[in-house]
């Protein structure tokens, strides 16, 4: 009867530590870090700007003109994506102007877009000053963090280290040495991860982040452990539990 109660007491603890040694595969190990075959796209774009592209919606405000202004800076009209007025940018790479028509905007900066308005308006409107915001500037961030979601950018560059600022910083299991960043350039998807935790190298790994990246905060393989441990450790101490009732109750 011993030796029956020691196998029931080291059988569950022994699949318990195997199962434990198991490896857990992560299916987000793709891209490169700096330094091992990372598309320059990534570290190249110090002097970045955005452009527009097609599908944004833009806000136009016109100082003192809100007749001809779609979703104001200036007035009373809410200029976010969701209450607001706003234009979009149509198949055909153009928006609707007030008083203009329409104008092409895609592939021009914010500045581009902003001067070709302002010209266009000059013909109409004394002195006009004009301001533009693309509504849809948005990240998105996935992982192992406090606030996983959709992130509206309000400026123009935007590093890595300020996106995750607002992603409400590194979760409990956040790997701060597996972050990683897809970005689709020239209709490919191309990705790197990065090691914020080496500070010589912060400020390269700390690259801009541009509107439709993803970033993915990959979990520490601790993580793993804990949860393969806890599914596996917990039933085996229960049924632990249970043989040495069983054994008082009857010995």
């Amino acid at each position: 009867m011993r030796n029956l109660f020691t196998a029931a007491f080291f059988s569950p603890l022994a699949l318990a530590l195997f199962l434990t040694s198991c490896s857990t595969q992560n299916l987000f190990q793709s891209g490169s870090p700096k330094g091992q075959g990372a598309e320059s796209a990534f570290f190249s774009d110090k002097d970045y700007k955005y452009t527009i592209r097609k599908d944004d919606k833009i806000t136009l405000g016109i100082w003192n003109n809100e007749d001809i202004s779609v979703g104001s800076v200036y007035g009373v009209y809410n200029s976010s994506e969701e209450f607001g007025k706003w234009l979009l940018v149509d198949a055909n790479g153009e928006i609707p102007v007030p008083q203009i028509g329409n104008l092409r905007v895609e592939g021009l900066t914010l500045l581009e877009a902003k001067n070709l308005i302002t010209s266009e308006l000059s013909k109409t409107v004394k002195t006009p000053i004009v301001d533009i915001k693309i509504l849809n500037s948005d990240v998105t961030v996935l992982g192992e963090v406090k606030l996983p979601g959709k992130i509206h950018l309000d400026k123009e560059k935007n590093t890595l280290v300020e996106v995750l600022g607002l992603a409400g910083d590194f979760d409990y299991y956040g790997d701060k040495k597996q972050i990683q960043v897809i970005r689709s350039v020239n209709n490919r998807t191309e990705s790197v991860t990065l090691n914020l935790t080496d500070l010589d190298a912060l400020s390269v790994n700390n690259i801009l982040v541009h509107p439709g990246d993803i970033v993915y905060v990959k979990a520490k393989k601790k993580k793993a452990w804990d949860k393969t441990a806890y599914s596996t450790l917990v039933p085996a101490a229960s049924a632990v539990t249970a043989i040495l009732l069983i054994v008082k109750t009857f010995f």
